[in-house]
């Protein structure tokens, strides 16, 4: 059961439903089990890996607890060490290192194995985003920020919760299981909004990314040179965008309408100005995972300046392997750590020159030579994730750099799985996508705008979306319309 499929529809209105009728304080439980279900109808095999993440570090979690307390001051956290122990401080540090270990061996573990042996094994679906929420629960517990959940089918849930499960986004503990005893009640204006979300959700993903992927692959799989290649390029980094902005935004409609509130996942990367601003804006969740848990915990930027270079390059390639273990994707994340530290080495000279030549920041051209310089950079390293190796990543670079505009105009462009039509409808998607994100950085929330319209207008705009979805969306049973790119990690 996939979130674009019309049975995860018809899943999620009967959940909602008896969502809402179920006394408030029991709805937890409600949703664990059709969590639970969810996840069997997706990947049975695999149950079991979900069931050991959730069992260990529940465990973990308790015996760790018992010397942790978010309410103790600091005087009495240090009185419960001297009275726990040499001994029993060792134990604690025994079980939380090895609960650890434990679940990162089954992420990377699954992923080098696929590495080593392709085809072969097959990852447990989910399992990269679980785990990274049931390693930071228990880290939280270890750092006494949040308390030792007792209750087991509330923190069940939430390493499981359905709407999460498969892509994200990885969300706190200290956010989600307080919202599972307390779930808000789902009214009108929460209604509408889960559904406008879910529906720019299958707009992003039915319409624009799964069309710009036929395109892609067509391409990356011939001998095209040139402008259209180069186009490929751009056509990925609006599919990826374009897929996992919309899982995103599935994800937390869905969750909206099950009365839980779960964070923003996207806020509109291909505007960012820098590549340090990109991954404040991209997969935001991960960011802040990496942040808090890598970057932070090695001295993050408070070790002078080489610690804190060598910090971004770690934290960057531990995102590559988190992504897979290919050489394309060490590069990938080597490249956004490089790209950040020249960036910072360069900070200097870039504030000499604008002093120079009296620009001003705060102007819409130089902000928008940052933003197409930005987005260039992400481009390229795009092509290091894109690829199936390296020879095939260079191959691209080569091809992609050569000069032949008269492609856009002799039909050759056409050759590639799409005609002029639906080149017309990723030209209009693009430019939609692109307005939508703007407006969302000037602060519109354009889900409020159309909820607080006339009822006549809001149908006569939510109608026609449906209508769009399901006329341009990309269907068939020779297309897997279905999966997410980031379904795979």
């Amino acid at each position: 059961m996939q979130f674009t499929s019309f049975g995860f529809l018809a899943f999620l209105l009967v959940v909602a439903g008896v969502n809402h009728v179920v006394p408030r304080k029991y709805r937890y439980i409600w949703l664990l089990l059709v969590s639970m279900a969810f996840y069997v109808s997706i990947d049975a095999k695999y149950a079991l890996i979900l069931v050991l993440s959730i069992l260990s570090t529940y465990a973990a979690g308790l015996a760790i607890g018992k010397s942790k307390n978010p309410d103790q001051n600091v005087q009495e956290r240090k009185d419960n060490l001297k009275n726990e122990g040499v001994h029993g401080s060792f134990l604690v540090n025994v079980v939380f290192i090895s609960c650890i270990v434990l679940n990162a061996c089954m992420i990377f573990g699954f992923k080098l194995a696929g590495f080593l042996v392709p085809n072969s094994i097959l990852a447990p679906i989910g399992i990269s985003f679980y785990g990274l929420k049931a390693i930071s629960y228990l880290v939280d517990v270890k750092r006494g920020d949040i308390k030792a959940e007792k209750n087991l089918i509330a923190y069940a849930l939430y390493v499981s919760f359905f709407t999460q499960i498969v892509a994200g986004p990885i969300e706190r503990a200290g956010n989600m299981i307080s919202q599972f005893y307390f779930p808000v009640n789902t009214d009108y204006y929460r209604l509408q909004d889960g559904a406008l979300e879910i529906i720019w959700g299958f707009f992003l993903k039915l319409v624009m990314a799964d069309r710009m992927g036929i395109f892609v692959d067509a391409v990356y799989g011939s001998s095209a040179t040139g402008t259209i290649t180069f186009l490929a390029t751009i056509f990925y980094s609006f599919e990826i965008y374009c897929d996992f902005c919309g899982y995103s935004h599935i994800a937390v409609g869905a969750a909206r309408l099950l009365g839980i509130d779960v964070m923003k996942n996207f806020d509109s990367p291909y505007l960012s100005g820098s590549i340090a601003e990109f991954w404040h804006r991209w997969h935001i969740s991960l960011s802040m995972w990496l942040r808090d848990y890598i970057y932070i915990p090695l001295g993050g930027n408070r070790k002078g300046t080489a610690r804190k270079f060598f910090n971004i390059i770690i934290t960057f390639l531990v995102s590559g392997i988190w992504h897979g273990m290919g050489v394309t994707f060490l590069i990938w994340g080597l490249l956004h750590a490089l790209f950040q530290i020249v960036g910072s080495l360069l900070k200097p000279a870039r504030d000499y020159l604008v002093k120079l030549l009296g620009i001003k920041r705060d102007s819409f051209a130089h902000r928008a030579v940052k933003v197409v310089f930005t987005f260039m950079l992400v481009n390229f390293a795009w092509i290091f994730f894109r690829a199936t190796d390296l020879n095939m990543a260079l191959d691209i670079i080569a091809k992609s750099v050569k000069v032949t505009p008269w492609v856009l105009t002799d039909g050759s462009l056409f050759m590639y799985g799409l005609d002029g039509a639906n080149m017309l409808v990723l030209l209009l998607g693009i430019i939609l996508v692109l307005a939508v994100d703007l407006t969302s950085c000037r602060g519109v929330n354009i889900r409020e705008k159309i909820i607080d319209m006339n009822l006549v207008i809001r149908w006569m705009i939510i109608i026609p979306a449906i209508l769009i979805i399901l006329l341009c969306g990309i269907w068939g049973g020779n297309y897997d319309a279905a999966s997410f790119i980031y379904q795979q990690f």
